[in-house]
């Protein structure tokens, strides 16, 4: 299987160019990237996570943590230009949306969404199959993840770890 055809990056692009969850975006290529690569900080997925994180901090109204993440991102793009992860998104378009956006950033622009330019008409479908049935969220909700969501699972799992630390 093509690394692009595994369901979590199915999932990604899904919510990148559908609902436009970014805070989601980054949740489960997080998950992919730790199966896959997790002590390669520079992988291709990182880059992707960079970008959905910028995406989702440009929202936000947080120009400079969306410029710097975004940065990021490009520098990532770049430096692993060859990779099978852009084999089936158009690469030249990623990038010019990228530099663009950094642009606007620099310039105090309002945010600015745009699409990840899939090439590959099979890995298209199952974007848009799965874009179908994404949640129709809330503006607010969205702009307000981080805050918004449940957070139990997380706390449970970090208050697990700190007691067994402390035992």
């Amino acid at each position: 299987m093509h690394p692009l055809f595994h369901p979590l990056f199915i999932d990604y692009c899904s919510y990148f160019n559908g609902n436009q969850d970014y805070f989601e975006c980054h949740e489960v290529l997080e998950e992919y990237w730790k199966e896959i690569s997790r002590s390669d900080k520079n992988h291709p997925l990182v880059g992707y996570i960079q970008l959905a994180t910028s995406m989702y901090h440009w929202r936000r109204q947080n120009l400079a943590g969306a410029l710097r993440t975004l940065t990021k991102a490009y520098k990532n793009f770049q430096e692993n230009n060859n990779s099978p992860f852009f084999d089936y998104i158009d690469y030249d378009s990623l990038i010019n949306n990228c530099r663009s956006s950094i642009v606007k950033l620099e310039q105090d622009c309002p945010f600015k969404a745009f699409e990840l330019q899939i090439i590959n008409q099979e890995l298209q479908t199952l974007v848009s199959n799965k874009i179908r049935i994404l949640p129709k969220d809330s503006y607010h909700y969205l702009l307000n993840k981080h805050m918004l969501r449940d957070r139990s699972d997380i706390l449970n799992a970090r208050d697990l770890k700190r007691n067994q630390k402390n035992k």
